[in-house]
């Protein structure tokens, strides 16, 4: 079976970034089809055979994409009338996708919006449906000016994001608080096929040694609720580590008291230490699914997550960890005052999160794919 991959686009790591390296391991001779692509932002694309849009040559689109949400859904459909990146290195003319029997598109934005002919199933692995658009339109547009400004445009986009959303012949959703929105949004039916870990590269000490320490693993970005985190803390004065970057950093830098610690980026190698290292994983944030809290567990610890989204999926209350609600400060500094690291057992966290590693989920896709293909 000939498959290609589409993606949102290619120019940062994170989760998502981490089921395109599994799928690649399923299928590595698959190329990756995406709107940008800037390669100093994702290293981990090196393996890959990526071809971008038109719209990589337009200036700052590589890094700045929304920049452009207008043409972001006509750089997907351009790829129907074939690219030159793709005629030259293939030696061959007419649409992208013709020569293909599958496409897996692998989307929270566009990419599902490709048009491929009938003999060409499209699967799409959503993410969530377009959250600037519909979940989290309030976060995005939280300016009330901004949010009358930006009307026709989002009017326009959610239009165009409805008639996308019918193009796939077959959904698979990252959990069941995305399969949910999938139905209430566009209107179709789902499977649900939990991304993957990586259990041997995420593991725990033998000694499962505790720091003094809690921690945050996240991008800085308003959704993820950090600054909620950063105020806990502060009243707290206890230790906390964040690792991640985003346009909050420098909010949160300076508004953070002595106890609180920022990481940046880190390696993976640098990561594992950490997890192993920790009291626990500190998850302020409603998430689509989450790997971070599996991650987490993998290395032995248990997390302190919101009672919402996927983490009410992955992270098994007095087991693997607890919940705190509403999302509130209070609610957070109660929980962290009254969590006790004897009460979780490292065995317990680590068997959960192997649930869900990459060679599961590559029996399973691969399971999905071929029993309805």
């Amino acid at each position: 079976m000939k498959v290609a991959l589409v993606y949102d686009r290619v120019n940062k790591i994170g989760g998502a970034e981490r089921v395109l390296e599994v799928l690649h391991e399923i299928w590595p001779e698959a190329p990756l089809y995406t709107a940008v692509y800037y390669p100093p932002g994702a290293p981990w694309a090196k393996k890959f055979k990526v071809i971008p849009s038109f719209l990589n040559k337009w200036p700052l689109a590589k890094k700045h994409h929304e920049l452009y949400p207008w043409l972001t859904p006509l750089a997907f459909e351009s790829f129907a009338f074939g690219t030159e990146d793709y005629k030259s290195s293939t030696q061959r003319s007419g649409a992208s996708f013709s020569d293909f029997d599958l496409v897996i598109s692998i989307t929270s934005a566009e990419a599902k919006g490709i048009i491929t002919k009938p003999k060409t199933k499209h699967f799409c692995y959503c993410l969530t449906p377009t959250r600037y658009l519909w979940s989290g339109y309030s976060d995005y547009f939280f300016n009330k000016g901004l949010r009358w400004l930006a009307q026709p445009m989002v009017g326009w986009m959610r239009n165009w994001d409805k008639i996308a959303a019918q193009r796939p012949d077959e959904y698979l959703a990252i959990s069941q608080e995305v399969q949910r929105r999938i139905k209430k949004y566009y209107h179709r039916e789902s499977i649900v096929l939990y991304p993957p870990i990586d259990t041997e590269k995420f593991y725990p000490t033998e000694k499962n040694q505790n720091g003094d320490y809690f921690l945050i693993v996240s991008r800085l970005v308003s959704y993820k609720k950090i600054d909620l985190a950063v105020k806990a803390f502060n009243k707290l004065c206890l230790p906390l580590k964040i690792v991640g970057t985003g346009n909050q950093m420098f909010k949160l830098k300076t508004s953070a008291a002595s106890n609180i610690e920022f990481l940046g980026e880190l390696t993976d190698q640098e990561l594992l230490s950490y997890y192993q290292d920790c009291r626990a994983l500190i998850f302020p944030q409603k998430e689509d699914f989450g790997l971070v809290p599996l991650e987490a567990q993998s290395c032995g610890k248990p997390v302190i997550a919101f009672a919402g989204g996927g983490a009410l999926e992955t992270v098994i209350e007095g087991k693997t960890g607890t919940f705190f609600k509403p999302q509130s400060v209070k609610a957070l500094m109660e929980k962290v005052k009254n969590f006790k690291d004897k009460a979780y057992q490292a065995a317990d966290c680590r068997k959960n999160a192997e649930k869900f590693n990459k060679e599961i989920f590559k029996k399973k896709f691969k399971q999905l794919v071929y029993d309805r293909f």
